[in-house]
């Protein structure tokens, strides 16, 4: 066991409501209307760019936001659009408005934010995320120092046909099941988070928009395939996944092997950024300097 394994061993319970010491929230104008923000680290330090996934919160990276900033990195990370604090972004504020939650928003989100600061910019997408920083990239490759692909649906396509156990019946769970099951299984804490954990849950849960969550699982089930253009890009990636994800194993090692990216795997389940934060800043870093 190394260093960051038993930090992230003695990992205590904490009160994710806090930012951690050194951060400044904030509200940036996105295309989609305001998203919360939490920065930290000297802004003119290379930047490093944390997305959250559907249900999540920039306050998923909270344990790995002061060794990233202590390694010399400006780190800024928001909640998605309709999500906690960014719950009243969405598509009605767009020019002209949309109905729904699309791919579009949160890519011009993701955009925005790059553009906003200095770049190329080294960014992770995490979970459905994954998928946004994909497009985002393809779209505005200058943008991007290095990706980061953290617990990434690994499958284009229907992304949950390959979830282990209940795959074969995503088929059948429209957005709007699909998002009730999710967030009836998260409150149940079937994947026994802390009782800190737990609270914090149960407090988003109360401010994210339901219908940003469908319309989240619903574009889940039309997951791009960018994985060629992927696999032309020199810049350096990292498929990084707990051993114990949604999706097997062997989905995410394949998945890195089709886009040439190195695989970093966690004793943890979907949430290394919370379970292994040590271990996964460590990599992020070695991948960082691997681009220059």
């Amino acid at each position: 066991m190394d260093e960051a394994a038993r930090l992230d061993a003695a990992l205590p319970d904490i009160d994710w409501t806090v930012p951690p010491p050194g951060a400044t929230a904030l509200a940036f104008s996105a295309p989609s209307g305001d998203l919360s923000m939490l920065t930290i680290g000297d802004p003119g330090n290379t930047r490093v760019v944390l997305v959250p996934g559907v249900t999540g919160s920039k306050e998923d990276f909270t344990l790995m936001l002061p060794g990233l900033a202590a390694a010399g990195y400006h780190v800024q990370t928001y909640d998605l659009a309709g999500q906690y604090e960014s719950a009243s972004a969405g598509p009605q504020n767009l020019r002209p408005p949309r109905p729904r939650y699309d791919y579009d928003l949160f890519v011009g989100d993701l955009i925005a934010v790059l553009e906003s600061g200095q770049a190329p910019a080294h960014v992770l997408g995490y979970s459905f995320a994954a998928s946004v920083a994909q497009l985002a990239y393809t779209q505005r490759p200058e943008l991007f120092a290095s990706l980061t692909f953290l617990s990434a649906p690994p499958q284009p396509g229907q992304a949950f046909r390959g979830v282990s156990r209940i795959g074969r019946l995503s088929w059948l769970a429209p957005g709007r099941v699909g998002a009730s099951l999710m967030i009836w299984g998260i409150k149940r804490n079937f994947v026994k988070v802390s009782p800190g954990r737990l609270r914090f849950v149960n407090i988003r849960f109360a401010a994210t928009r339901f219908d940003s969550v469908s319309d989240i699982i619903t574009l889940m089930k039309r997951t791009p395939d960018l994985r060629g253009e992927l696999a032309a890009s020199a810049i350096p990636k990292l498929v990084a996944v707990g051993e114990h994800d949604l999706w097997p194993l062997r989905l995410h090692t394949g998945f890195a092997r089709e886009i040439g990216a190195q695989l970093a795997v966690y004793r943890a389940g979907h949430s290394p950024c919370e379970t292994s934060p040590n271990q996964l800043n460590r990599d992020l870093l070695a991948l960082f300097s691997r681009a220059g």
